[in-house]
């Protein structure tokens, strides 16, 4: 809920200012009209990066990757008893 509060809070104030922008005529209205688009915009660029700096630095399980190719051998030899080509690349 402290959450749901927090992100509240942020879009009224983001909108008091967008408000206050649109009255105060401190900046053409023709750019104070397009600052919602331009926000969201900078907020997708944002999702974006993060999500490419997790990439970068997700973790390596070299413990992981071993349990995984004793499966998949578990697998291959589990379908060759069975018939199955499993090694034709």
């Amino acid at each position: 809920m402290k959450h749901v509060l927090k992100i509240f809070s942020l879009l009224v104030a983001i909108s008091g200012l967008w408000i206050g922008l649109l009255q105060a005529s401190i900046i053409p209205r023709s750019h104070t009209w397009l600052l919602p688009i331009y926000f969201i915009v900078s907020l997708g660029c944002y999702g974006l990066l993060m999500v490419g700096v997790g990439l970068m630095g997700f973790p390596t399980c070299p413990q992981e990757a071993l349990l995984l190719q004793q499966d998949i051998a578990e697998a291959k030899y589990f379908l060759k008893q069975r018939g199955v080509d499993v090694d034709s690349e």
